[in-house]
C-alpha cells in the first residue's frame, strides 16, 4: 500500500467566518446535515427548538443545547479545540500492572502509523489519563502517538523526543508528531498530535489525528497548532521504515491507472493534476512549484513533469511536459531516476496555463513587442505568410489580424472564438 502525502479532508466546515469559528470551538459535533454547519442555520435550529418547547411548556433551558458538555478533567468549562491534556507518566502496555514487552524500537511504515491512528478515531475511543484501552495504551494524548507508532511502552510528552529526531515544518509528511513539552509545567499546554498531511498547498492547515477530551478525532488544524502555536516541534520516527521501494515509493500518492491524456493541459481543472503535482513533488520537483500542487493545471505542472521526463533521459516528443501512461507508471511505482537536485531555473512567461503564451493585451492595436514577432514567424512556419506583404516585425498590424484569424478558422473556429487575436488555446495550438 502506497503511503498518503495529501490526506484527503472533509471538514464539518471549512467556513472561516467569526460565527463558524466560534461554534466550532465550543460544539462537541457539528450540526446534523439538514440544519447545515453555518451560525444562520443554526440559528434556524435554536429558533425552530425554542418555539417547539416555548408551545410545549416553555422549556427555555432546551436553547442551551447547542453548547459543549463541560471537559471531564476540567468541571464547569465547555471542551475546545485547545486541550489542557492532563497525561499519565510512562508506563508499561495495560497499565502499572502490564508486562513490559521490552525496550527495542520496531520498525513501522508511514501507512501503518496512519491507519493505526485512524482505528481510534473509528472507535472513538474516550480520553482518560488513567484508563488503557483494549491494545495497552493510554487513552490520552501520549499514549495515543504510542499506540500509532507501536512503542513498546505508554510514553509521554516529556520522553517521546527520544524516539524522533526533529524535523522542520516543509519536512513533515504523515505519520510525523508536532510536539510541545512544557517541562516546568507539563498539565498545562502539553500536547502531542499525528501529522496526517497537509490540507491545502498554503501549509497554514493540516489534517491532525489527536487523543483530546472527549474522545479520539480527526480534523483540520492550524500549524502548529490551536494554542502555544510557536512552541510544537515536529519530529519523526526513528524506526520509520520506506521498505524496499525507497523513500520515493512511501511518498508516492494512491494514485490508480492513468486517466487519459485529456486529464492533462491547458485548461485541466481536476483531481489528477493534484495528484501528478504531488507525486513530482515525491520525486524532487518540488522547486517548480512556488504554490502548489493544485487542480488547475499550470506550466509549474508541465515544467516538472518535463524534468522528470528528462531524467529518464527521454527528449523531444517523449519530454513534451505532458504525462502519458508512461510517465504515470513510474511516478506511481516509485521506479525510474527521480528528478536531479537544482535550480529550477525561471518559469517561461505564462499565462492561463499556457507555456509561453505572455497575454491578450500584448496583441492589440498599437502594441509593440518581441512577442508580436514570435508569433508572426511561427504562423508564416504554419503556412499563413501569405498575409505579409514585408515579414513580421514587432508592431501589430492588420497582416498579423489576419494570419491569426485565417489559423483560427482553420481550427474550425467561427465568430468570436475567430477573431484574430490569439488568445491561450490559439497560442498552444500554434506552437504545439
Amino acid at each position: 500500500m502506497a503511503t498518503p502525502v495529501f490526506e484527503e479532508f472533509d471538514p464539518v466546515s471549512d467556513c472561516d467566518c467569526p460565527g463558524c469559528i466560534h461554534w466550532r470551538r465550543v460544539s462537541p459535533r457539528a450540526l446534523p446535515g439538514r440544519f447545515g454547519g453555518h451560525p444562520a442555520a443554526r440559528g434556524a435550529l435554536v429558533v425552530a427548538a425554542a418555539t417547539s418547547a416555548l408551545a410545549a411548556s416553555h422549556a427555555v433551558p432546551a436553547l442551551a443545547a447547542p453548547f459543549a458538555p463541560a471537559a471531564p478533567h476540567r468541571p464547569g468549562l465547555p471542551a475546545a479545540p485547545e486541550p489542557d491534556t492532563p497525561q499519565g507518566s510512562e508506563a508499561p502496555l495495560h497499565g502499572p500492572g502490564g508486562k513490559p514487552t521490552g525496550s527495542a524500537q520496531r520498525t513501522v511504515t508511514r501507512t501503518e502509523i496512519i491507519n493505526r491512528a485512524k482505528t481510534w478515531v473509528a472507535a472513538q475511543v474516550p480520553y482518560s489519563m488513567t484508563s488503557y484501552w483494549s491494545d495497552g495504551y493510554r487513552q490520552d494524548c501520549s499514549g495515543f502517538v504510542s499506540m500509532a507508532w507501536q512503542l513498546p511502552g505508554n510514553e509521554w510528552t516529556g520522553s517521546l523526543a527520544k524516539f524522533g529526531v526533529k524535523i522542520k515544518k516543509e519536512d513533515l509528511q504523515p505519520g510525523d508528531i508536532l510536539l510541545f513539552h512544557n517541562p516546568t509545567d507539563p498539565q498545562k499546554g502539553s500536547h502531542v498530535v499525528i501529522f496526517g498531511g497537509w490540507t491545502d498547498y498554503t501549509h497554514t492547515y493540516y489534517t491532525a489525528y489527536e487523543q483530546t477530551a472527549p474522545r479520539t478525532r480527526r480534523q483540520a488544524t492550524p500549524y502548529a497548532y490551536w494554542s502555544n502555536s510557536d512552541k510544537y516541534v515536529p519530529y519523526r520516527y526513528k524506526g520509520l521504515t520506506t521498505g524496499a521501494a525507497g523513500a520515493a515509493a512511501a511518498t508516492a500518492v494512491k494514485a490508480g491507472p492513468f486517466p487519459g491524456a485529456a486529464y492533462f493541459g491547458p485548461g485541466a481543472n481536476n483531481k489528477y493534476v493534484t495528484r501528478l503535482g504531488e507525486m513530482l513533488v515525491a520525486r524532487g520537483g518540488r522547486a517548480y512549484y512556488t504554490q502548489g500542487p493544485t487542480p488547475r493545471w499550470s506550466d509549474a505542472d508541465r515544467r516538472a513533469t518535463q524534468a522528470f521526463q528528462r531524467a529518464q533521459g527521454w527528449s523531444g516528443a517523449d519530454a513534451d511536459g505532458l504525462p502519458g501512461p508512461r510517465t504515470w507508471e513510474l511516478l506511481v511505482t516509485g521506479k525510474g531516476k527521480s528528478i536531479r537536485a537544482g535550480k529550477a531555473g525561471p518559469p517561461a512567461p505564462a499565462s492561463h496555463g499556457v507555456t509561453g503564451y505572455p497575454g491578450r493585451g500584448m496583441f492589440r492595436p498599437g502594441a509593440n513587442n518581441a512577442y508580436i514577432t514570435q508569433l508572426g514567424q511561427q504562423l508564416v512556419k504554419k503556412g499563413y505568410g501569405r498575409f505579409y506583404s514585408t515579414g513580421p516585425g514587432p508592431r501589430w498590424g492588420e497582416a498579423d489580424r489576419r494570419a491569426v484569424e485565417a489559423f483560427q478558422r482553420a481550427q474550425g473556429w467561427r465568430g468570436g472564438a475567430a477573431d484574430g487575436y490569439p488568445g491561450p488555446e490559439t497560442w498552444r495550438r500554434l506552437f504545439a
